[in-house]
């Protein structure tokens, strides 16, 4: 088994038997919580996992130590079961995040199956509950985001617990919890840029359209794993640097990918209806970049219907030709490849292992023309 599969194991097991540990918390309080637990499972039970391989890619990048077989009974890699579950706890952040996200975003799928809010609402309505289901399923999907921050941290801080170097330790408790801030902070700017786009000078469009996903996006989904990894093996400042340069563009690149997904994707693919962007409402760069190109008149039909949730398929195909038409696809497709490029020569000549310079690298290929 390769290094990747055996680490995407590695980090199922570990949530699995955080999980498990769990379950029983959760029935003593009753029954019903117990949902919560099941739902939790059912949302982390699928992933790219994409967060966990940075971290573990992070560390392997300043420590250089291979996956034997039998990595657990290896006292030259103690440290590995410490890393597998930083990366786990990195998952679990972000299973919260996805939650959270899609409430705001009202959104009725996740990963091919209904959001967490959307399954808690159909519970309501299974069990004949009384009140708004609609309600029900909002306030338990942001209780259950909650306690997936709770165990995240719980999970984490168990991981470092197990780090054989409580400086290191300090170090990537330090970047975990920035993380945590940054993302938070880049959600609300989210938030803001969906209600208050009429209010930005049309030249300021795509930088703000940028910074909502440098903060929200870009940083906890690259660049936090990678340093988080890379301070758990005890990074030097100059790797640290190198880590970051190599991350913030990825994760950038990272996020239009996802822009143009949002927009033009598959839905059998990506598991969320096609032009769920649109329906959103999302001012993304795409949309910024279109609305730049576009004549007034169109501008003013996107900007009419972009947001609205009764949107048509015929009125998302609209939308999407209107997209293409100006030329934005094409401009996203080569800032992705701009931003690629960068974070590739960022890793020449890097004070990094071999080995993690290959790892990212093919890391960095697979972002960039991924389809889910």
């Amino acid at each position: 088994m390769t290094t990747g599969g055996r680490l995407v194991d590695l980090v199922r097991d570990r949530i699995d038997e955080f999980l498990d540990a769990r379950s029983p918390i959760l029935a003593a309080v009753s029954d019903d919580a117990t949902t919560m637990g099941r739902f939790s499972r059912d949302l982390l039970r699928n992933g790219k996992r994409y967060r966990a391989r940075f971290c573990y890619w992070g560390w392997q990048s300043v420590q250089g130590v291979g996956m034997p077989a039998d990595w657990f009974g290896d006292e030259g890699r103690r440290d590995l079961p410490a890393v597998i579950g930083a990366a786990s706890a990195l998952e679990l952040f972000h299973a919260a995040a996805l939650v959270h996200d899609d409430l705001i975003d009202a959104s009725d799928t996740r990963r091919g199956q209904p959001s967490a809010h959307r399954r808690f609402e159909a519970e309501h309505r299974d069990r004949r509950f009384v009140g708004d289901a609609a309600r029900f399923g909002t306030s338990a999907g942001i209780l259950l985001g909650d306690l997936l921050l709770v165990w995240s941290d719980e999970l984490f801080a168990e991981s470092l617990g197990q780090l054989s170097d409580a400086a290191n330790a300090r170090a990537a408790r330090i970047e975990f919890n920035r993380m945590r801030t940054d993302v938070t902070a880049g959600q609300y700017l989210d938030v803001v840029a969906e209600a208050a786009w009429p209010h930005v000078d049309p030249r300021d469009e795509v930088d703000a359209a940028l910074n909502v996903i440098t903060w929200k996006s870009a940083k906890y989904s690259i660049e936090a794993p990678l340093v988080i990894g890379g301070t758990l093996g005890g990074a030097s400042l100059a790797q640290m640097a190198a880590l970051r340069e190599f991350g913030l563009p990825l994760g950038i690149a990272f996020q239009l990918r996802d822009d143009l997904l949002g927009v033009f994707g598959d839905s059998e693919v990506t598991g969320k209806p096609a032009g769920d962007d649109l329906i959103e409402g999302k001012r993304t760069v795409l949309i910024a970049l279109a609305r730049r190109e576009l004549p007034l008149s169109a501008r003013r039909t996107v900007d009419e219907l972009l947001g609205d949730p009764e949107l048509d398929g015929e009125q998302v195909e609209a939308l999407q030709r209107t997209i293409r038409e100006s030329g934005a696809v094409e401009q996203t497709e080569a800032m992705i490849t701009d931003h690629v490029d960068r974070a590739l020569e960022a890793l020449d000549g890097a004070p990094l292992t071999a080995d993690a310079r290959e790892a990212l690298s093919r890391l960095a290929e697979s972002i960039s023309v991924r389809s889910s």
